[in-house]
């Protein structure tokens, strides 16, 4: 057995269902601030501008596909689905909020402290490692025969 298939037995074997809550809590989060980035896209724009040197389409695009990433991620884990793909997609997303959100003070709060990022970004490894857990919608055991 891999190194993959090992993290995968042991996240669908060791993972109690409050656990699950705090998927759901971050996925809600995700979506919220998915929202906020969505409805403050100029400020988004200009912090990126300000703090590297993107060119002005990729700082657009970026702060498009932020939200975006945010909002679908949120949703894949609050409903349980496809777990790992949405710590996948969010993780770079959030280490590149470390980098910004150390440059910017007082812009996006109340939820643009550094801890708050970092206490996500590990939320989202522990999830990446752990999967989705009891409390998610699943494909029922009989589809799983058959498409394997």
């Amino acid at each position: 057995m891999d190194l993959l298939h090992r993290f995968e037995y042991w996240g669908d074997h060791h993972h109690p269902k409050w656990i699950d809550i705090i998927r759901i809590i971050l996925g809600i989060f995700l979506c919220y601030k998915g929202i906020d980035f969505l409805r403050n896209t100029s400020l988004l724009i200009s912090l990126m501008s300000g703090s590297a040197s993107f060119g002005s389409f990729l700082t657009v695009l970026l702060a498009h596909v932020i939200p975006f990433v945010h909002i679908v991620g949120g949703l894949l884990l609050i409903m349980g689905i496809l777990t790992r793909f949405a710590c996948l997609i969010q993780i770079p997303v959030l280490i590149g909020a470390i980098i910004f959100v150390k440059a910017a003070k007082d812009v996006l709060l109340p939820y643009a402290e550094l801890y708050v990022t970092i206490a996500v970004l590990l939320a989202l490894f522990y999830f990446l490692i752990a999967g989705n857990g009891p409390l998610s919608l699943k494909i029922p055991e009989e589809e799983k025969k058959k498409g394997h």
